[in-house]
């Protein structure tokens, strides 16, 4: 486990899910621990050099994260999380641009669905559905199945330049409210 040394938890949402990324870090014996979801990625157990990165894959897309060390003044360190190459917040912001989450209960169970915009895949709790697409009249829609339940995202245009195309999730034909993250 990680301990004392625990220094840093992030939390990254994912279209396969969301991820819980630890950092230990020893800084009298230099030790380095990277977990996510509780599984250790990364053990580096004494490290001379107390500054630098750790860099490992998050998820079923095998997403490139990686961890800053850097010396802030004296004793102290800063740490931060850089996820896909780019900074976590730059990367959260360009998630919420190209995808869209919901957050659903179907007959108990919890459900997370995230829709991928750029390629219309659909993943829930991790999986990566089998769906079906068709054209419509005011746009698409993309039928899947979650447990006996018919979903379906429908995309169309919003009317307005800006907000381009707007996309619901109906679950037996009932909208589902996005949720923000």
């Amino acid at each position: 486990m990680l301990g004392g040394d625990l220094v840093a938890v992030w939390e990254v949402a994912l279209s396969d899910g969301v991820y819980r990324i630890e950092f230990a870090h020893g800084t009298t014996t230099g030790k380095r621990v990277v977990t996510v979801n509780g599984q250790e990625v990364i053990r580096k157990d004494w490290m001379f050099k107390l500054v630098g990165k750790e860099t490992f894959m998050v998820g079923n897309s095998n997403t490139k994260a990686t961890i800053n060390i850097e010396a802030v003044s004296g004793f102290a360190y800063e740490y931060t999380l850089e996820m896909g190459g780019k900074s976590l917040q730059k990367f959260i912001d360009n998630r919420a641009k190209t995808t869209k989450t919901w957050l659903l209960k179907v007959d108990g169970e919890d459900y997370r669905v995230v829709l991928e915009k750029d390629t219309m895949d659909v993943w829930c709790n991790g999986q990566k559905m089998d769906t079906m697409g068709e054209f419509v009249d005011d746009g698409t829609e993309t039928h899947f199945m979650v447990g006996e339940h018919e979903c379906c995202i429908k995309a169309m245009s919003s009317g307005k330049k800006k907000s381009g195309i707007v996309h619901y999730l109906l679950l037996d034909g009932e909208k589902i409210p996005a949720t923000t993250q």
